[in-house]
């Protein structure tokens, strides 16, 4: 046997360690997707919420990212608790995180104009608050799980196909209020209060599943700088780092409004609002069957074009979608499901593949600092994602109120071509321009096996 092979087999990770690692994604998918395709069509349509201040409510959520997310990072990495500095995170964010959940879709019905506008801020900020507790260690632990520069993609495989899961019984719930939605707002209401206990109900029990039965490497503990600006200025002055946060930041730009319209989009410019679930379900599927797909392909043809690949399917994939108000109605539901479904096997890609070349770029810290800071990286790259989405909910809310955007009235052309701008062109520019950025980036099988060799030997 190979030197190579014996470090693979080594190296690879027990199938009971990548589902305890993957299992709370199928809840906290769940939450994720509920509140990012759902939250401003119930803000508007039920709670009567204008767009615009649901949009101000989300960049204030991304404004105050900008300290959570760094704060988390830095302080699960200098953690020291007895069950270890990941695990006893991951168990703290079990409250805050089921109960913001639930309060954001339980404003109390004797709520109105500023008090209920009051409710949702302190939801939805809690809401990504709460989440920032357990995905950046989340993230941070599957980092330290295996140093194999494939078995990565295995993992943070299996996690994406979790997410993607769980998002797919949440549109299961989706669908189950826009039907509540003919009945009533008080129906859609009670319906969304069930649903968010159940949901969080579940999602603790698979946080805790995971926390008692993954483990942690102790001889990472304590290995980071003594400042959190010193932490983060080693993160930015990380060429490959600086680089990816780029892209990150450029790629969320253009798929923060897809999420955001696509209700919308089935509604006022396919003219089909019950399609809506059949879409998002469209792009789920493939890109959860096409995992298997990928950690084999990226093993031939290498992450770095994979993940380029990924990025241009993308693109084009949404691209093709602004062209729906300029076509006949019967055609525009066969060409989103059409461009649903190449999009989401991109998207089966770039799920596995993004964060193990993260893990990557965490390793060559260590070959340049001889540190540990997966929480400090990984909360950077949560930021960059996440204040992107901010920036683009905020510039979609006043995109829509300012394009004459009436809810639950059939649209003007004006408002249907903004909405296809956000959802179908402005991802095609970004994608490309992420694209490019990308190519630049040098961290390949070669260069972190050459790395990682100097990392072993001390």
């Amino acid at each position: 046997m190979s030197e190579n092979s014996a470090s693979v087999l080594s190296d690879r990770l027990g199938w009971k360690t990548i589902v305890a690692y993957g299992a709370p994604g199928v809840g906290v998918g769940y939450m994720y997707l509920l509140i990012n395709l759902y939250i401003m069509k119930f803000s508007t349509d039920v709670l009567l919420i204008a767009p615009s201040v649901m949009g101000i409510i989300f960049g204030v959520s991304r404004i105050w990212d900008a300290v959570s997310d760094p704060l988390v990072g830095y302080i699960s990495d200098r953690s020291k608790f007895k069950i270890g500095r990941r695990r006893s995170w991951l168990l703290i964010s079990i409250i805050p995180v089921s109960l913001a959940f639930i309060m954001v879709f339980s404003p109390l019905q004797t709520l109105e104009g500023k008090w209920l506008i009051a409710w949702m801020a302190v939801g939805v900020i809690g809401f990504y608050s709460a989440m920032t507790i357990f995905i950046v260690p989340h993230l941070s632990l599957g980092a330290e799980l295996t140093p194999n520069y494939h078995e990565r993609s295995r993992l943070y495989g299996l996690r994406h196909v979790a997410y993607t899961l769980g998002s797919i019984i949440a549109l299961y719930s989706m669908y189950l209020l826009t039907v509540a939605e003919v009945e009533s707002a008080d129906a859609v209401r009670t319906k969304a209060f069930e649903l968010s206990i159940i949901a969080s109900i579940v999602t603790a029990c698979l946080i805790a599943y995971a926390v008692i039965n993954l483990r942690e490497r102790k001889d990472f503990q304590g290995r980071i700088n003594e400042s959190p600006f010193g932490a983060f200025k080693d993160v930015w002055s990380n060429v490959h780092a600086r680089l990816v946060l780029v892209v990150t930041f450029v790629e969320n730009i253009g798929s923060a409004a897809i999420a955001l319209l696509t209700l919308y989009v089935a509604q006022y410019v396919v003219g089909r609002p019950e399609l809506a679930v059949f879409i998002i379900l469209a792009y789920m599927v493939p890109s959860t069957l096409s995992v298997p797909l990928w950690v084999p392909l990226s093993r031939r043809f290498g992450k770095i074009r994979l993940w380029m690949f990924s990025m241009m399917l993308t693109g084009i994939s949404f691209g093709f979608m602004f062209t729906m108000p300029f076509m006949d109605l019967v055609y525009r539901a066969p060409l989103i499901f059409t461009m649903a479904i190449t999009a989401g096997l991109a998207a089966g890609c770039g799920g596995t593949i993004a964060p193990s070349i993260q893990s990557d770029i965490i390793d060559y810290d260590e070959y340049l600092t001889s540190e540990r800071k997966e929480g400090s990286y990984f909360a950077a790259f949560n930021f960059a994602q996440k204040s992107a989405v901010g920036v683009m909910i905020l510039i979609t809310g006043f995109v829509l109120e300012f394009s004459g955007f009436i809810p639950n009235v059939e649209q003007t052309q004006q408002v249907q071509i903004a909405m296809v701008f956000l959802y179908g062109l402005l991802p095609l520019i970004c994608y490309c321009i992420g694209t490019y950025i990308f190519s630049k980036f040098s961290l390949d099988e070669k260069a972190y096996a050459a790395m990682r060799k100097v990392v072993d030997s001390r």
